[in-house]
């Protein structure tokens, strides 16, 4: 039996075992599965440290939780520290939806509004909050450069014990309902309170985040003008926690449909390494695929393909893909990184799950977006 379907099977064990009212065997078969398919990690690191848990973007309850951001010294667990880039405020708010609540942060740049500035929504991965997110993908900085509000929503520990996006769950992939809709009405409220530009709202995440991005912009796409899409998966590509697992571990044999065709293609831009090991990376290609051909008489509009293969002696190598549609204008990037695994390309190492090397995801994601409005 290949590993992925012995995975499988036991996964459905589990099941079995979580029906017949035997948690405690169910817990035993699941955390065996996941530490043979490499999801958790069994030992501590060659150099002495105690490895980095792998993110895992379903709803496993990880021992190492805790432990997770004790790699930066002087400063507290989960608060960034101090960005000399990013001199704006950094603001800590709550919202509240349907008896529904999440904490978030927004960054507000140092320089007066000429005008109403654009919205990036930036969504985490699975074990992340705003401060490391924010640190590890360095937005603040790029947005004090371009004016620029960028809104950090948080999972909570009650919806999520690994504090991932439930993109996994058939309640959380449409619209009007569970979590894109509380999302939507936080990313409404910012707009109407900040006086963004309603046309120049954008949504972007990584792993669990990047799944709810696509999420969100295939939703919602009169609210999201574009869609940055990190190391995640298309939307549909399951609907519990076994089909989320399968999707993870394996390429999908078609783009994932979601439950609703969007009346227009939202323009996305697509970030996966080609050594990813958590979320296959064939996702990647899938979440282009879908976005695409997305909305009705969508894929006769793309005339253009270029594809770019880039070789860096001093960091990753990539090779971008881009599509035009009549006019002239990219529609869809997708950026495969050469030799990259499960992290933000570009970050920084303040933040977990960066990769320094890889050309700089923050930077190409916002100038995709901005380019949208041109």
């Amino acid at each position: 039996m290949k590993p992925f379907e012995q995975f499988l099977e036991q996964m459905k064990e589990a099941a079995h075992l979580a029906k017949a009212k035997d948690p405690a065997a169910a817990t035993a078969v699941i955390q065996e599965a996941l530490k043979a398919s490499g999801l958790i990690p069994t030992q501590a690191a060659d150099n002495g440290m105690a490895a980095r848990p792998p993110m895992v973007d379903l709803n496993a309850v990880p021992d190492w939780a805790k432990a997770l951001r004790k790699t930066m010294p002087g400063r507290r667990p989960g608060i960034a520290a101090p960005d000399p880039h990013a001199p704006g405020q950094f603001l800590e708010r709550t919202f509240s939806a349907a008896g529904d609540t999440r904490r978030y942060k927004l960054y507000v740049p140092s320089v007066p509004a000429s005008g109403p500035r654009p919205l990036i929504v930036m969504l985490h991965g699975c074990t992340q909050n705003a401060d490391d997110f924010a640190a590890g993908t360095a937005m603040n900085a790029l947005a004090e450069q371009h004016g620029c509000l960028v809104l950090y929503p948080e999972q909570s520990a009650t919806a999520n014990a690994s504090h991932c996006w439930n993109w996994f769950e058939a309640s959380h992939q449409e619209r009007d309902g569970g979590e894109p809709s509380l999302l939507a009405a936080m990313t409404r409220e910012v707009v109407e309170t900040w006086q963004a530009d309603p046309k120049r709202v954008y949504v972007a995440g990584l792993s669990a985040g990047g799944a709810m991005a696509a999420i969100l912009g295939q939703a919602y796409p009169e609210l999201y003008a574009a869609v940055g899409v990190h190391s995640g998966l298309p939307v549909g590509s399951a609907r519990d926690l076994i089909t989320g697992l399968a999707a993870m571990k394996k390429a999908p044999a078609r783009a994932g449909r979601p439950a609703r065709t969007p009346p227009q293609r939202v323009p996305v831009i697509v970030f996966h390494g080609d050594q990813d090991s958590t979320v296959h990376p064939g996702n990647g290609d899938a979440v282009l695929r879908q976005f695409v051909h997305s909305a009705p008489g969508s894929s006769a509009d793309v005339l253009h393909r270029h594809e770019e293969r880039t070789e860096q002696a001093d960091g990753r190598g990539y090779t971008r893909t881009a599509m035009r549609d009549r006019s002239g204008r990219t529609v869809a990037e997708y950026w495969e990184l050469h030799g990259a695994g499960h992290c933000w390309s570009g970050g920084s190492p303040a933040g977990t799950y960066t990769d320094p090397a890889g050309p700089n995801a923050s930077a190409e994601m916002l100038r995709f977006f901005l380019a949208q409005a041109d």
